[in-house]
């Protein structure tokens, strides 16, 4: 007798989700109560906030984060992992709910590995962007809070995706997610270029995490680094974030030096002469008018 007479087991479709993650209606509320409404009204509502940001360049994709978790006012811990890798040509930013976070990405990993034994590839970066914003979609209006900038190398090149937890999912150059995401986006815009060295990308992302930290009480810790090339990732560096604003501080900025190289060195030189008045021609009215 074969196992699906015996088990009632059927073959899952390949080109569906794992049939062991669980339904969107199977969470168990009191009775009578609409999942979505129950969560609204009893759920935790804990201010939480990060920064994170990945862009892309000539050299592959730069992933940078913070390391603190915040729990309202409290520092859950200083010193968490919000760039999780997924295989070796993959890894991902993380922002909003931790253990959500953490469980997809799990489930990511579970399904890019099913895939990769039935069709004997990875799937590209686009894949597995949208294989994870088509999961987690089924659960949309159920308090899930996954933010999260897919960063990876596949066979067109380097790709980053920024995919939400309603089923969101965009292709860009350039992300950042989280509190501080405002803060870090005012020094990515001003700073980025395509074809940039791999020594300014570095120094590009940690700038804009040290300051957006520096900005943003709920992000803080120190600054993660990761770049993601032909090769596989790669963990660049984790710098205190104090330390690193501290030692930016100390460098010149590029408006200083402009204000230093348009400053005379002696007075009155450059100042334009006033045109058709002699030199004894201004007077100081002694009178009040």
């Amino acid at each position: 007798m074969a196992l699906q007479d015996v088990c009632k087991w059927q073959t899952p479709d390949t080109q569906e989700t794992s049939p062991h993650l669980p339904q969107a209606g199977s969470w168990a509320v009191p009775r009578g109560w609409d999942p979505q409404a129950f969560l609204q009204t009893h759920g935790p509502r804990l201010a939480h906030g990060t920064t994170t940001l990945a862009f892309r360049f000539r050299h592959g994709v730069i992933a940078a984060a913070d390391t603190r978790s915040s729990c309202g006012s409290y520092v859950a811990c200083p010193a968490s992992r919000k760039v999780i890798p997924v295989h070796q040509h993959l890894l991902g930013t993380t922002s909003g709910t931790s253990a959500d976070c953490v469980t997809w990405y799990r489930v990511l990993q579970r399904e890019l590995r099913l895939r990769a034994l039935r069709e004997g590839q990875l799937p590209s970066v686009a894949g597995a962007a949208k294989l994870l914003s088509v999961m987690m979609s089924r659960y949309r209006g159920l308090d899930l809070c996954v933010a999260t900038a897919l960063c990876g190398w596949d066979r067109s090149g380097p790709a980053l995706f920024y995919v939400y937890s309603d089923g969101t999912c965009l292709q860009g150059d350039i992300f950042s997610v989280g509190s501080g995401s405002p803060y870090a986006y005012g020094v990515l815009d001003r700073g980025y270029r395509y074809d940039m060295s791999t020594q300014e990308a570095y120094a590009l992302a940690r700038r804009a995490v040290a300051h957006a930290t520096r900005r943003d009480a709920y992000s803080g810790g120190s600054v993660d680094l990761f770049h993601v090339r032909e090769s596989g990732w790669e963990y660049v560096s984790c710098h205190d974030a104090w330390v690193l604003y501290s030692e930016l501080q100390k460098l010149p900025g590029p408006e200083k030096e402009r204000e230093e190289e348009a400053t005379p060195d002696r007075a009155g030189e450059g100042r334009e002469p006033s045109v058709g008045l002699a030199p004894g021609d201004l007077k100081v009215p002694t009178e009040s008018l």
